[in-house]
């Protein structure tokens, strides 16, 4: 029965243990669809789809500086197909902006 509970308890962890590990950094380089600046996210297109990436608080004060249009590469926390991804740092590759690059703390 302990041999029985101890596998159970190796099994629920190594699980759990691989759940944490499933949030990873991704770079989508992408035009600017829209920026819905009510709801915190940029629309950007990858390989034939559209989805939305989220803007943490610390970003929200520089999306409107984006071009629309442009191309921007995004480093994004991915945490799995079911959340939407969280934007980290951005460079604008074209278009014009105020902000070209954000480290996740600050525009430069």
């Amino acid at each position: 029965m302990q041999l029985l509970r101890a596998m159970l308890f190796t099994m629920l962890l190594t699980i759990g243990m691989a759940s944490l590990s499933q949030a990873e950094d991704k770079s989508f380089y992408s035009p600017v669809i829209h920026i819905d600046v009510d709801n915190h996210r940029i629309l950007i297109s990858q390989l034939g789809s559209v989805f939305y990436i989220h803007v943490p608080e610390i970003a929200r004060p520089h999306i409107e500086k984006l071009p629309i249009s442009g191309l921007v590469d995004f480093v994004v926390d991915w945490k799995g197909d079911d959340q939407m991804p969280v934007i980290k740092t951005w460079k604008v590759k074209s278009g014009e902006s105020t902000c070209m690059y954000f480290n996740g703390k600050e525009c430069k």
